[in-house]
Formats: C-alpha cells, sequence, structure tokens
C-alpha cells in the first residue's frame, strides 16, 4: 500500500487559473514509465464501495439545489471514472467540469522519482464561485483527503 503525503500548491494553478482552493496527494510508486492516464485509470477510475456510497449519498443531496451529479462510470470515451478530460499528454491529465457554484480540476501528475520508479500527484484545484461553493468545499473537505488519500494507496509503492 502506498502513503500519500501532502504537498503545497501554489495558486495560480495553470490548470483553473481562478482557483482559490487547492490540494495535493504525492505516492512514490516503483514503476519508471507510468504515463499519467493509466496514473488516472488506477486512482481514479474505479472506487470502493465505501466511496460509492459517499457519492450516491452526495448525488442525492446536491440534487436536492440543482447542482450537477458525479456518476461513476467506466470505460466511458473521453473520461476517467465520473471525470471528463479536460487535457492529457503522457506526464499529466487535467480532469474536471465547472457548476454553478464551483469549478474545480483534478490534475494528475507523474514525474521521475530519482530514476528509480515515480511520482505520481493528484492535485485538486477548485474556484469557488459564492458562498454555496465555499460551504460546499468546506463541508467535503475531511471526506475528499480521506478519498484521495486512500485511492492513491492503491498503487504499487515504490521499496
Amino acid at each position: 500500500m502506498a502513503l500519500a503525503r501532502a504537498e503545497i500548491v501554489t495558486l495560480p494553478h495553470p490548470a483553473l487559473p481562478a482557483a482559490d482552493w487547492a490540494d495535493c496527494y504525492v505516492v512514490s510508486v516503483k514503476e519508471a514509465d507510468m504515463r499519467a492516464i493509466d496514473a488516472a485509470r488506477s486512482v481514479l477510475g474505479s472506487a470502493p464501495g465505501w466511496i460509492r456510497s459517499l457519492l450516491a449519498l452526495r448525488n442525492r443531496l446536491v440534487g436536492l439545489v440543482g447542482l450537477k451529479s458525479a456518476e461513476l462510470k467506466v470505460g466511458a470515451a473521453g473520461s476517467v471514472g465520473a471525470f471528463p478530460i479536460v487535457s492529457e499528454s503522457d506526464r499529466q491529465v487535467v480532469l474536471g467540469f465547472d457548476d454553478k457554484h464551483l469549478d474545480f480540476r483534478i490534475v494528475v501528475d507523474v514525474r521521475p522519482d530519482g530514476g528509480k520508479g515515480s511520482l505520481v500527484a493528484v492535485t485538486t484545484v477548485v474556484a469557488r464561485h459564492n458562498l454555496s461553493g465555499r460551504a460546499y468545499i468546506a463541508l467535503i473537505t475531511p471526506f475528499h483527503k480521506a478519498i484521495v488519500q486512500s485511492l492513491l494507496s492503491r498503487l504499487e509503492p515504490k521499496t
């Protein structure tokens, strides 16, 4: 099990220049030539039952106030899990969408780790538009952190 560590994010971020909230978690993995899309699919392509249950609850609650739901999809073209691909290169995949309360991007970066393995970073950047966006992020942040760290832990660690 890979152990994720927090990393500081500098704003503005190129994936979402208007972002006013961000976090990043990084793990070391033994695969030296991992592509970002493969890392994104490994981390975000499917989720354990407890995460699917939390997402189902979230979708029911946000639907009551007219916000977009996020459905976990498998194998949808142009997306990874519930998230549309915004841009993609060998070393970085940017996922996300815009909504009336906030815009968000999930950036999956893969970079060399001293010649042995890779570092996989998952950065979330959010532009909150209004009080609803700020309240939403405040409410989900503890869940978000636990989910990202749990999903990253599924990558094969560098030994």
